[in-house]
């Protein structure tokens, strides 16, 4: 098609489900869930292009799933997701291949090959599924489950059947597997497939969200250590015998490490909460029926899980508090700062009125010195020319004359300087 978008089809295959094979009971499940990180994707795919000799891919529009067939009755399931990936073997010669998988040639050969994939496990799961409860129990004691820690409910119950019945005990084994066994109960392929793969995607989805508890129970003592210096500073901030300086360089070691710590564990966070959130959605598409006398996935889930879930989500809760509580602290600081500085300004105007006080009252001073000077001049020059007028007119007394000219040659030098200095002043 002409002007396609270079993503288009990415985002119509996403639209649709990549669902398991149809499978029916007497199967093996083998699936391994690996957290792949980006430098691991090219050996992931070349691995995947260097198939098993013999093994036939089916094709695919979708570059993130791959289907092949290894051998009659063993088909490997590849697809994936953001930041794993899930390697699923499906055995339809028969469950025995849960109780050991390396029974067989064709299942060894297709597991060693599965095993040498790139990526780090997070979970490895083998699921044995056998026709009804009665098969089940013969088989149930060869699984060695824990009694005090079995689960066991019905799964994908709907109102024409009581659905697939499952136990575990959510326990690895000595070779790293966990081990679930699956009575079918009548449900159709189609169906069972649909409800193991929810129920896979349950335990990956559980175990993913499982990967921040770890963070979160480090990162607490870290909160607790910022929690206490914010608490010291707080006290400090009010001390006048610590300086600026110091605080500031305190505080800045202060949201630093608080930074730290939010950049290393909110990826990790923020992907616990979304797969909590998918967790709930698989428990509730699960449709789970309790079985008397059993710990049933609901509850096992909600004891375990919920409580993990939220002790991450407290620790986001709590970076963001001390964000806010450092935030509110700086804004403190920089109050003490500003209200210094305007301290330092106030001291620093009044000084300068006192001085522009002084130097007004000094050029006043000097304003009335220069009256005088200048009068004390101009009266000398009236006087000499006084002096010649009483030689050519002696009845001109030039002594008295001068004398009652000085009032007025001062008012006039007085008001001379007063409109030249308005006249400065106004220009």
């Amino acid at each position: 098609m002409r002007n396609e978008h270079e993503l288009r089809r990415s985002v119509v295959s996403e639209m649709h489900l990549r669902r398991w094979p149809a499978l029916s009971p007497d199967c093996t499940v083998i699936q391994f869930l690996r957290q792949v990180a980006e430098d691991e994707r090219e050996a992931e795919m070349a691995a995947l292009a260097r198939l098993l000799l013999g093994a036939e891919a089916e094709p695919s529009p979708n570059p993130r799933h791959l289907q092949a067939a290894f051998a009659p009755g063993i088909v490997f399931n590849w697809e994936r997701h953001s930041e794993a990936t899930t390697a699923t073997l499906f055995v339809t010669r028969g469950a025995e291949a849960a109780l050991d998988p390396h029974a067989e040639a064709d299942v060894a050969r297709a597991l060693d090959w599965m095993l040498d994939l790139p990526g780090k496990v997070v979970r490895a799961t083998r699921i044995a599924v056998v026709a009804d409860e009665d098969a089940a129990a013969g088989m149930l004691p060869r699984f060695g489950f824990e009694q005090n820690d079995l689960v066991s409910c019905h799964v994908g119950a709907r109102d024409h059947g009581p659905g697939a019945r499952i136990w575990s005990d959510f326990h690895l084994r000595a070779d790293g597997f966990g081990a679930v066994l699956v009575a079918a109960n009548g449900m159709p392929p189609g169906e069972l497939s649909r409800t193991l793969q929810r129920l896979q995607e349950l335990g990956n989805y559980r175990n993913l969200a499982l990967l921040g508890l770890p963070l979160a129970q480090r990162g607490w003592k870290v909160l607790d250590g910022i929690e206490r210096q914010l608490a010291t500073l707080g006290k400090r901030v009010g001390s006048a015998d610590v300086t600026d300086d110091a605080l500031l360089q305190e505080v800045t070691g202060l949201s630093m490490e608080l930074m730290t710590e939010a950049a290393a564990s909110d990826f990790r966070m923020s992907a616990t909460a979304a797969y909590g959130r998918l967790v709930e959605e698989r428990l509730a598409d699960l449709a789970i029926r309790p079985c008397h006398g059993f710990l049933s996935l609901a509850d096992f889930t909600q004891r375990r899980f919920l409580p993990a879930i939220r002790t991450c989500a407290a620790h986001r809760r709590r970076e963001d508090q001390l964000a806010q509580r450092t935030a509110q602290f700086i804004s403190l600081f920089r109050s003490r700062v500003e209200t210094r500085i305007e301290n330092q300004n106030a001291r620093l105007l009044h000084s300068m009125e006192r001085s522009i006080s002084a130097q007004l009252r000094l050029q006043q001073l000097v304003e009335g010195l220069s009256v005088v000077a200048l009068s004390y001049y101009l009266v000398g020059l009236i006087g000499y020319v006084l002096k010649g007028v009483e030689k050519e007119w002696p009845a001109i007394p030039a002594t008295l004359a001068t004398a009652a000219v000085v009032p007025f040659v001062v008012l006039a030098t007085w008001l001379a300087i007063r409109r030249i200095k308005k006249r400065i002043l106004s220009a």
